[in-house]
């Protein structure tokens, strides 16, 4: 066996790792010197990626760097079933043609961190489409219903007679026959993944495999610093992000998930770390250097070097100057429209509160009336406080920090 340099053994194990199980006997199949394979599987139930799953995908290609394979499981078939994941509720169903297009969009963003040259995807419809009924029967044999009742999201349903559908008790099944089809060395996934990835291990034990380990990955905090990053809950960065709006999402981060984001998502160096906790719990400007620093490498990362210049460039403007963008995008007031008072030659009376929550510039009417008596609302670069105000055709309007609108005669 070659024993593997410390320092790249710490990096693997112990840098953005929630926890490994069994850890000594992962470090053993990395000194035996044979290629691994490497499991990930990915529910195409939507189509873009974002920075919490990259947390995975670094950890990927530091083993592919070391000649491991990686295969990505592609859930053609369990997303059509429905997994809730730490749900309250079940997904939904999806046709196999919008699972194959949102695969699509998933590979090219894939790529943009992991090696393709050691990079296989392949669909559980290829060993799923064939399975029948006896083949699932066979499948539920090998666990009871008390095991997967363990299962924390499942248990605290069950705890509230709230309902669980057989379906949903056959997905971490399904997801552990994946691992016996590709005859997985390791399995990756979040915290909240670690029932499944066990009930893999133990399958593949049961059917005369070499059981998996279990990597487990750390939950990215989302832009509201407190819950995990997701689509559904709207505090995500994407990749697919233009650069302006990367950029501006990662300067909204609250300042105490930032020194996270440094461990989990990009290579400074260990010993750096608790300078980079120090200067953001000072607070003030070493904390805002910071992130725009992450800025830069991630719209970097993602975009081009170029383009992260642009993106600090035109935050520090119009952020941090007050200015309107070079681009402003125009709001058309016609009489009638929600929030539109009156339409005169030169200028449209409006009810702001009413009219920026009907166009998208505040969530809500109430939120909006909140941003007005603040002072969070210029038109022409003069703060309004009052609901009701003319403007006049051609103004610009800034809500809050970053949003900038012209207001035009329809």
């Amino acid at each position: 066996m070659a024993k593997l340099d410390p320092e790249l053994l710490h990096k693997i194990t112990r840098r953005g790792v929630a926890e490994i199980i069994p850890e000594a006997e992962f470090i053993a199949r990395l000194e035996e010197g044979k290629p691994l394979k490497l499991k990930m599987g990915f529910d195409p139930s939507r189509p873009d990626l974002h920075l919490g799953h990259v947390v995975g995908l670094r950890k990927l290609r530091q083993l592919q760097d070391l000649g491991h394979e990686l295969i990505l499981i592609v859930g053609d078939w369990t997303a059509q079933i429905g997994d809730p994941s730490g749900q309250s509720d079940t997904r939904t169903m999806l046709s196999a043609d919008e699972v194959k297009d949102n695969a699509e969009t998933y590979m090219q963003q894939f790529y943009k961190v992991v090696d393709p040259e050691r990079t296989r995807a392949v669909y559980q419809s290829e060993w799923f489409g064939s399975f029948t009924l006896a083949d699932v029967i066979q499948l539920t044999s090998k666990f009871t219903v008390n095991q997967f009742l363990h299962r924390d999201d499942f248990a605290k349903r069950y705890a509230d007679q709230n309902p669980i559908a057989v379906t949903e008790m056959l997905y971490p099944l399904l997801q552990a026959y994946d691992s016996v089809a590709i005859e997985a060395d390791v399995e990756f996934g979040g915290t909240d993944q670690k029932f499944n990835l066990l009930v893999g291990r133990e399958l593949q034990q049961r059917m005369g495999q070499r059981p998996q380990c279990v990597f487990l990955m750390p939950i990215l905090p989302g832009t509201d610093g407190v819950r995990r990053m997701g689509k559904s809950l709207g505090n995500y960065i994407a990749l697919t992000d233009n650069p302006a709006d990367m950029f501006g999402k990662i300067l909204s981060l609250p300042d105490d998930v930032v020194p996270l984001y440094f461990e989990l998502l990009t290579d400074a160096p260990d010993d750096e770390l608790p300078a980079i906790r120090s200067a953001v719990e000072a607070g003030g400007a070493g904390a805002l250097d910071l992130k725009k620093r992450l800025g830069v490498e991630m719209v970097s990362w993602f975009h081009s070097p170029g383009a992260a210049a642009d993106a600090q460039a035109g935050f520090e403007r119009v952020v941090q100057g007050g200015e309107a963008p070079a681009e402003v995008p125009s709001i058309v007031v016609r009489e009638g429209d929600a929030g539109v008072l009156g339409v005169g030659a030169g200028e449209a009376k409006l009810d702001l509160p009413r009219f920026l929550a009907a166009n998208g510039m505040a969530p809500s009417v109430a939120q909006a009336a909140r941003l007005l008596s603040q002072g969070a609302v210029e038109v022409g670069g003069q703060t309004l406080r009052e609901r009701e105000a003319p403007v006049a055709y051609g103004a610009v309007v800034k809500v809050g920090r970053r949003r900038f609108f012209r207001v035009v005669k329809g």
